[in-house]
């Protein structure tokens, strides 16, 4: 039986941070959750196109800030911000009217962030690219882009064969066990004529910062003050 854990969750109190950053009531919980949920299937729905890494999440008072992490932020803006506005008032009619802030974070380089990596390698898997191919290019590139080391492994019936396995490739260095080594994690599923595979992507990044250093706003193109938090010594 697997003993595994999710890398992100695990480094929570050390270097990362919640997606979701809000309190609750115990009346209010269990709503404002599953609020969560609509909201990030359906901006990762809707900006399919968009390459969105994660969508972060606060509420304060009536008002509900949304932030959305892009490797293509110009196609979530649109021209002249039309786009933004009618997202707004999507995610502003899924909970229940509230005021909406939307901001827009544009991933530097897309090819460290293992969610993207996952979705990309899914992609080609659905048009029919050999997994192989998939998967070393996607190493190569993100040892090229400066990572300290990636895992990728692919599950299911790989090149449409009758049984299902599990292929991995790695480079480089991805220590899972130490908690300040900077581990991104991502996973997906790709639907395959053959059936599902899974797709999961492990890559180490230099120690000591949160992943938002990442990601600078897609307007002024400048980093938040203070979004990057420094791991605690």
């Amino acid at each position: 039986m697997g003993q595994k854990v999710n890398p992100i969750g695990l480094r929570i109190p050390l270097s990362r941070d919640w997606l979701s950053r809000w309190y609750a009531g115990k009346r209010e919980y269990g709503e404002w959750l599953q609020e969560d949920l609509r909201i990030r299937s359906f901006v990762k729905n809707r900006l399919r196109q968009a390459a969105v890494s994660k969508v972060k999440i606060e509420r304060f008072a009536s008002r509900l800030r949304v932030t959305v992490f892009s490797g293509r932020p110009g196609m979530v803006i649109g021209r002249k911000g039309a786009e933004i506005e009618r997202l707004k008032g999507e995610i502003a009619d899924l909970s229940g009217g509230r005021e909406v802030y939307l901001d827009i974070m544009e991933i530097k380089r897309p090819e460290l962030d293992a969610q993207l990596v996952a979705e990309g390698i899914a992609q080609q898997l659905e048009r029919r690219v050999s997994f192989r191919r998939a998967m070393k290019r996607a190493v190569q590139t993100a040892m090229e882009m400066g990572a300290q080391g990636i895992k990728v492994r692919c599950a299911g019936r790989l090149g449409g064969s009758e049984l299902a396995r599990t292929e991995q490739y790695k480079e480089g260095k991805t220590p899972l066990h130490t908690l300040r080594a900077n581990i991104d994690y991502g996973f997906t599923e790709a639907r395959t004529l053959a059936g599902a595979i899974g797709v999961k992507v492990w890559i180490c990044k230099s120690e000591g910062t949160e992943v938002a250093e990442n990601a600078t706003d897609a307007k002024t193109r400048k980093a938040p003050k203070g979004a990057a938090r420094q791991s605690r010594r």
